[in-house]
């Protein structure tokens, strides 16, 4: 397999936000679900395994996702954050045409029909 395939990796909270992020973006990315926590142990691997990727950290605008956003800027400065607007609270309940907009300012290419919504 090759390793070399996807650059990028966007971690989210839930299953929910990867099925919503996958249908908004357009080139191959890599998806990690943290499931609303992350033990120090599982960030240790995931920072091990993605040290060579540009990650993008895209969690939800309430108590836990900023919790959980801390201890990305910690434990992985390098990763870059991505905000919804705090109106929509969660990534799953927030309107495609705007994870699309945030996705697309961090350079991450989207389907166009998702902009032209809203």
């Amino acid at each position: 397999m090759n390793e070399e395939l996807t650059e990028k990796v966007i971690i989210v909270e839930g299953t929910t936000d990867k099925r919503k992020v996958q249908a908004i973006v357009r080139e191959p990315v890599e998806i990690i679900c943290t499931n609303g926590t992350i033990g120090i142990t599982k960030l240790d691997e995931l920072i091990d395994m993605l040290y060579d990727k540009d990650v993008f950290i895209l969690v939800d605008a309430d108590a836990a996702g900023e919790k959980l956003r801390k201890q990305f800027k910690r434990e992985f400065p390098e990763a870059e954050h991505l905000y919804i607007d705090r109106m929509y609270r969660e990534v799953a309940t927030a309107p495609e045409h705007h994870i699309a907009s945030v996705l697309l300012g961090a350079n991450i290419d989207v389907y166009t029909e998702f902009l032209d919504k809203g």
